[in-house]
């Protein structure tokens, strides 16, 4: 064999196997089928701005292992990630507190806004929540589930609220309090310079074939090494034996304006069904770049086909039952070991991701 580990895909996961291994004195080859390293968190300067190429990327976690870990790579900045939502015109303050509530209702203290919230519950006698949207009723109220929830979740899953598990609301953040943060981790922020340079420096070394698809020479790159860390597509590696994986797609709108500040924010959430995209992300608000013009990205949620890139599993049971077949497979292969949200069709947050990484490595010798 030439390689100790061959790791396929270049992303947070694959990089910091990659990275960790050739410490341990082992010969790595990375292989990339983008013309790029990092994966999803990769960011390129645009007009001195550092542009998230797929998606808003906000660093956050309460794990203190995983951040010293990855404050080894960059220095982060103290970004607070405090979205905004543009319901048809009308703004309001996320995740769900008091501003909003002040914003939705006017009301002044935690117990008006109880209140008015238990009021709307009980209008719809929901026990034992068994979608996402009673979930979310029963969470929040019906004003805020149909003004804010409601045609934005159904334009990122392609699907009613009442037909998406009750799980994916669940970690939504609802506050009592004055407070926009919108996550509640001890530790956030943006790595100052963008992500890709996290990445550069975790593959600092080691040899990386870009533009190179496993799949294009497989026989290949499964005889090349000891063993493999595969952190693409699981039900493509198995050749869509029992069918496929359900995933959610997105497309990607990029404008440079000539203009300072577009909208005042990093991300504004567009929560009506009619405008077609979820959220605007204005970068240079990430890193508080000083320049004459800005970049925004509009995202859209797309019925994902097999061929493109995949984004978000969807983790309701079919598909579940159907990974559990894929992963009893993969425990039967010798030599290829399967991570990162496509590895293990599930989504990630990129503190997950880091610690599933380290605990795998523990594991490698």
């Amino acid at each position: 064999m030439e390689y100790d580990y061959l790791i396929v895909g270049s992303g947070l996961f694959g990089s910091i196997i990659a990275h960790e291994m050739t410490k341990k004195g082992k010969k790595c080859l990375v292989i990339e089928k983008r013309s790029h390293i990092g994966g999803n968190v990769y960011t390129e300067n645009t007009e001195n701005i550092n542009v998230h190429r797929y998606g808003a990327h906000i660093f956050h976690t309460n794990s203190r292992e995983v951040w010293e870990y990855i404050n080894q790579f960059a220095d982060f900045n103290r970004y607070t990630n405090s979205p905004v939502a543009n319901y048809k015109g009308e703004l309001y303050n996320l995740p769900f507190n008091m501003n909003t509530f002040y914003q939705m209702w006017k009301v002044k203290t935690p117990e008006e806004a109880r209140a008015k919230i238990e009021e709307q519950k009980r209008e719809f006698h929901i026990e034992n929540p068994q979608n996402l949207e009673e979930q979310a009723i029963s969470l929040i109220g019906k004003d805020i589930y149909e003004k804010l929830i409601k045609g934005y979740t159904e334009k990122q899953w392609g699907r009613e609220c009442r037909d998406l598990p009750a799980f994916i609301i669940k970690r939504l953040p609802v506050r009592y309090t004055f407070d926009n943060n919108y996550f509640n981790d001890l530790y956030q922020g943006i790595p100052i310079g963008g992500y890709t340079r996290i990445i550069e420096k975790m593959l600092e070394g080691i040899e990386v074939k870009l533009d190179t698809d496993f799949f294009d020479d497989r026989d290949r790159w499964l005889n090349i090494a000891d063993k493999i860390v595969f952190t693409g597509m699981i039900d493509q590696y198995f050749d869509y034996r029992y069918g496929e994986l359900e995933y959610r797609g997105l497309e990607f709108e990029f404008e440079t304006l000539d203009m300072e500040n577009y909208q005042g924010n990093a991300v504004i959430n567009y929560t009506d069904a009619e405008t077609p995209f979820t959220r605007i992300i204005e970068h240079k608000h990430f890193e508080g770049a000083d320049c004459p013009k800005t970049v925004i990205t509009r995202e859209y949620p797309k019925t994902w086909v097999k061929g493109e890139e995949a984004y978000y599993p969807m983790n309701d049971d079919k598909n579940s039952q159907l990974f559990e077949k894929y992963r009893e497979l993969a425990e039967k292969e010798d030599n290829v070991i399967f991570g990162g949200r496509l590895g293990m069709y599930q989504y990630f947050d990129m503190w997950q991701v880091i610690d599933e990484a380290l605990k795998l490595v523990r594991d490698l010798d």
